[in-house]
């Protein structure tokens, strides 16, 4: 030894070099530019996209169908809201192979994209035939009796049914009648209403089964379903002259060949 010092210059590595202080904060400070840009970059590219989107993707017309229960604006509503809702590419990446459940009166629902600005919403409502009152809800059964749905409101063109008796109702399970047949009459009934485009506000039966159906201030005697398609084709062409009185039709006779009607006023 000789007591000089040793530097790792002096030692003659290449690996090893000293950088001076300015010259790493000149390296940093680029690199540091470099990533600045690359996000600025991307986050103009992003922006630029959900623009695009934005612009190119908004729903401006929609298509409603099959839906009684509900407004078109209350279904478009359930499928279109939030932030995004009103996006077709979104709409199609939420509902892609995928049916809407769990809304009141309401068996599924599809949504079809139809272009960037047009979609299709087919609404299919569970069948309805009629509805009891109990407990002061308003109980709705299907074609076969079970009940459906439970709601506080009535839906238009559902008729009330009254005269049968039970004990009870649940939810999901068939109402409790003495002559379960009489669900076939409810049916047969509420679509011939329907096929002749005649709405009902109450269905009554009696003892016997037989039928009054009621119209606002109207009664009408049906009495039992025999030639039940004529009565109500008849019916469809009377029921205009009989706006605002008040009385009962009795049509319990009519046939083709009959046609015994009579209208009886009240006092």
């Amino acid at each position: 030894m000789n007591g000089k010092k040793t530097t790792a210059r002096g030692m003659g590595n290449p690996q090893f070099r000293v950088v001076k202080k300015t010259e790493y904060r000149k390296h940093s400070g680029a690199f540091r530019w470099i990533v600045i840009s690359l996000i600025l970059l991307l986050v103009a590219c992003l922006l630029g996209i959900f623009l695009y989107i934005e612009s190119h993707y908004t729903v401006t017309t929609v298509y409603v169908e099959g839906n009684v229960h509900y407004t078109n604006e209350e279904i478009m509503d359930m499928v279109m809201g939030g932030r995004f809702g009103k996006n077709s590419l979104f709409l199609s990446l939420k509902y892609r192979g995928k049916e809407i459940e769990g809304i009141p009166f309401v068996q599924t629902m599809e949504v079809t994209i139809l272009s960037p600005d047009t979609i299709r919403i087919n609404v299919y409502e569970k069948a309805l035939a009629g509805y009891v009152e109990y407990l002061g809800k308003y109980m709705y059964f299907d074609k076969d009796g079970i009940i459906v749905e439970s709601s506080d409101a009535r839906t238009d063109g559902i008729p009330q049914v009254t005269g049968l008796k039970f004990g009870y109702v649940l939810l999901h399970e068939r109402l409790p009648v003495e002559n379960e047949a009489i669900f076939n009459k409810i049916l047969n009934i509420t679509q011939l209403l329907t096929k002749y485009n005649v709405s009902a506000d109450k269905i009554y039966f009696d003892e016997n089964y037989d039928m009054t159906l009621y119209f606002s201030n109207v009664r009408v005697r049906i009495g039992s379903d025999d030639k039940i398609d004529e009565k109500i084709m008849k019916l469809q062409s009377i029921l205009p002259e009989l706006e605002g009185k008040k009385g009962t039709l009795e049509m319990e006779n009519y046939t083709e060949q009959s046609k015994n009607i009579t209208f009886s006023m009240d006092e």
